[in-house]
């Protein structure tokens, strides 16, 4: 008679956890979207097979079928198929995002990063991008950016790509624009506005959750403020002169996207997690 399987392998960090889960306990992904049934040992004794009648071809009881074994129900979208990790569950939008960040950085890096800054409203279109994912300097640019993958990666692995784009959005561009709007004139630029916010939106849920005493995880949120204190002071320590047009309006424009970061965290809190 055939076994269920004994485990099966997380396609987030590949550990074998139980296939009576619907999340991994060593990172937090969503395995399942609902639990299989399982036979209880306490379950009442099935009913007594029923005679046929007069009239049947057969006079006799039919043989009751033995009881089945516990299985998984058939999988949904984005479950794990097998024992086996899912190699495609990967987060392509904070892939892109990174990838196009530095694939900016590295064709423009002849030229200063001040050309290509937020400097009105109604200016060109393509300023909005350069702005938001050109950094001061090469240092600058591999820290945020690094911060940025982190923590787009955890929500993505949670609420999915469409939520980090739409992130980066509110975060980047979103308090670029509103930066200039306060302040017209004043160049900014920088995506240092653009991963506070996401540590923030992912931040945000986790304490709202420990608070409510439903948080399930072992985050540390130690680590997360070191990180978050780095992406805030990378920029004024790399340029080294905060009394500039420039870097006063791209310190005002990260605190503003963490400000919007940390709102968009608020909603997220009251979603649950993929």
């Amino acid at each position: 008679m055939p076994h269920p399987d004994l485990f099966v392998v997380c396609k987030n960090c590949q550990a074998e956890v139980s296939p009576y889960i619907t999340e991994c306990p060593y990172c937090g992904m969503r395995l399942r979207k609902r639990a299989p049934k399982i036979e209880r040992p306490d379950a009442p004794p099935p009913k007594p097979p029923r005679r046929l009648g007069r009239g049947t071809s057969r006079g006799r009881a039919k043989t009751p079928r033995p009881a089945a074994e516990p299985r998984l129900g058939r999988l949904r979208g984005g479950e794990i198929p097998g024992i086996r990790g899912d190699a495609l569950a990967k987060p392509w939008a904070t892939i892109v995002l990174v990838a196009l960040s530095f694939g900016i950085w590295f064709s423009l890096a002849f030229y200063a990063s001040e050309n290509f800054a937020l400097t009105a409203l109604g200016g060109d279109p393509w300023r909005y991008v350069t702005a938001s994912l050109l950094n001061g300097n090469t240092a600058t640019q591999f820290v945020i950016v690094l911060g940025l993958g982190l923590f787009g990666w955890l929500i993505e692995r949670r609420h999915g790509p469409i939520v980090v784009v739409a992130l980066f959005a509110l975060c980047g561009p979103g308090a670029l624009a509103i930066a200039v709007a306060l302040d017209p004139g004043a160049g900014v630029f920088g995506s240092q506005g653009a991963a506070l916010g996401l540590l923030c939106a992912w931040v945000v849920p986790v304490l709202i959750a420990r608070r409510r005493g439903t948080g399930d995880d072992d985050v540390d949120l130690l680590g997360a403020l070191v990180i978050g204190v780095v992406l805030l002071l990378a920029p004024v320590l790399a340029q080294g002169d905060v009394v500039s047009g420039v870097s006063v309006g791209s310190t005002f424009a990260e605190l503003v996207g963490a400000g919007l970061g940390a709102l968009a965290g608020l909603v997220l809190s009251t979603r649950p997690a993929r």
